[in-house]
């Protein structure tokens, strides 16, 4: 898979009807997962969308998510980038140098999902995330 680079937006609780209405206009294909999906069936988050893609037949790439506990929700700065693939070297090569300088508030490390992942802000007060997928079977 090559390396993606597109928005992340956070919302406040209706990332579904939010993801639903981007797919009404620009078409495609929508992924959503719960948190319920990732192990947190007992969290009030349970029915959330942990994580949303939208990839449009034009090559749009739409991410999406609600807002995880503890994290706020500024409508304006509710959005990040994202890159992603499989290509470990090229995509820890960015994060090395979108870090640095910056700030980072997730360590680019194993999740609950299984991918590497991670997230800082560079040092123009960008917000950036980067996932590394994992082989696939």
């Amino acid at each position: 898979m090559a390396s993606r680079l597109n928005p992340y937006i956070t919302f406040g609780g209706d990332a579904r009807q939010a993801m639903e209405f981007y797919r009404e206009v620009f078409g495609g294909t929508l992924t959503l997962n719960t948190y319920a999906e990732f192990g947190q069936a007992d969290s009030p988050e349970a029915d959330k969308i942990m994580h949303g893609m939208l990839e449009t037949t034009s090559g749009f790439t739409l991410m999406g998510a609600d807002a995880p506990p503890g994290m706020d929700h500024t409508p304006g700065n509710n959005f990040s980038i994202s890159l992603s693939g499989d290509d470990d070297a090229e995509l820890r090569g960015y994060w090395e140098k979108l870090s640095a300088d910056g700030s980072v508030s997730v360590p680019l490390e194993r999740q609950m999902w299984g991918d590497v992942f991670g997230m800082c802000t560079d040092r123009f007060g960008i917000p950036w995330m980067v996932n590394i997928s994992g082989p696939q079977s």
